[in-house]
């Protein structure tokens, strides 16, 4: 039986069907928990949201940020 695949595998397949965590974001990007929370105090990185006391990220959110990143990317090349 192989294990689940990781959320940053799944990204490339196809989104979650769920609202993503920090530890999603972390791994999705390839970097420390510490620099999501950073990104999140500086409002810059993926938009996510509160639910009570927990934050969330949209998947769809998610994706939008990375195609803005990648056409600014290129518009600055």
């Amino acid at each position: 039986m192989r294990p689940p695949p990781s959320v940053a595998d799944t990204l490339r397949d196809g989104i979650p069907d769920r609202y993503l965590t920090p530890e999603d974001i972390a791994a999705i990007f390839k970097v420390p928990l510490e620099t999501v929370y950073a990104w999140r105090k500086k409002r810059v990185g993926p938009p996510g949201f509160r639910i009570g006391k927990h934050v969330r990220y949209d998947p769809a959110e998610v994706l939008a940020y990375v195609a803005e990143r990648k056409n600014a990317d290129r518009a600055a090349a």
